[in-house]
């Protein structure tokens, strides 16, 4: 009879910590799928900046070395390819960084939250606050960055033109009487979908 009562309360704990196993992970499906902007967000950032460099580069070239006759049109045409790469990549990544996000975050989440925290966790996340947060933030680092810019453009552009001649030195590239031409603005990227 003892045998029937420890086999029967092990049964039980176990089916217990199953169904605790499976309702923490059915909390970390719903916290991945909650931040499932956020990923693309992030997606969406690392196409911007894998073109970057290819942006900056070919605004330089547009300033110093295409006629000033033909640069809105080679603008134009640059900045269509760079859409292009743009429509063309940022599914791609986008959709594998959704796929991946369960196995990457999953066991983060698992092994450093415990079910009451996961629990606490997603209802802040589903909370009108938060939402709320959310929508505001990109205006509030926006609001910083432009502050950031402001403050301290004055002393940051004298070391970027500095660092422009160095490299160019370094690289044996021709630097225009002693000193670069500052930097020139990227074309305007692809609006953001």
């Amino acid at each position: 009879m003892k045998k029937l009562k420890l086999a029967l309360l092990t049964v039980a704990l176990a089916g217990s910590s199953m169904a605790m196993a499976q309702d923490k992970a059915a909390m970390v499906k719903q916290f991945i799928d909650l931040q499932r902007p956020g990923i693309e967000a992030l997606a969406r950032g690392l196409v911007e900046q894998s073109s970057a460099p290819i942006a900056q580069a070919g605004s330089q070239y547009l300033q110093t070395q295409v006629p000033a006759e033909k640069r809105e049109a080679a603008a134009k045409a640059a900045d269509a390819e760079l859409k292009k790469y743009f429509d063309e990549a940022y599914p791609i990544v986008r959709d594998k960084a959704v796929a991946l996000a369960p196995d990457a975050l999953g066991p983060i989440l698992r092994d450093n939250f415990s079910d009451e925290e996961l629990r606490q966790l997603l209802a802040w996340i589903s909370s009108p606050l938060s939402k709320k947060y959310q929508e505001l933030n990109p205006k509030m680092q926006t609001a910083l960055t432009e502050k950031l810019v402001a403050e301290t453009r004055t002393s940051i552009e004298p070391k970027m033109r500095t660092l422009d001649t160095n490299v160019a030195k370094a690289l044996g590239a021709p630097t225009g009487n002693g000193a670069a031409a500052p930097a020139k603005p990227a074309p305007k990227t692809p609006a953001k979908k």
